[in-house]
């Protein structure tokens, strides 16, 4: 890409924002925090979906496929790039999704068990 300043300031930005992570009580946080905004996801589209009755479908398929990207951007890219801080950029991301989507397929299998009984 070019050097722009608005590619400056947002690899500014995610330099930061990298370094802020590095401390683990705040990853923690993040990635329990994420776990419980999936749940609560998880949980309103369970209870919104299932009134309309003509939605189930289109709403599965969704929930299917955001899974499954989750999952391709979380296990699918094994190569990790080095900045020269020597920090890891891009493992925040991935890690606070995968903590997203196992919070949201948590609240469903909780829903279902409901359900069941």
């Amino acid at each position: 890409m070019q050097n722009t300043r608005l590619n400056n300031l947002f690899g500014a930005i995610l330099t930061r924002l990298g370094l802020w992570l590095t401390n683990p009580w705040r990853r923690i946080s993040l990635s329990l925090i994420s776990f419980l905004w999936g749940f609560f996801l998880g949980t309103g589209v369970a209870t919104t979906v299932g009134q309309t009755a003509g939605w189930d479908v289109i709403a599965a398929a969704i929930l299917v496929l955001f899974t499954e990207v989750a999952s391709r951007i979380v296990y699918g890219n094994n190569r990790r790039r080095q900045t020269t801080e020597g920090f890891n950029r891009s493992s925040w991301l991935p890690e606070i999704v995968n903590s997203l989507k196992v919070g949201f397929t948590y609240s469903l299998f909780v829903e279902a068990f409901k359900l069941g009984s």
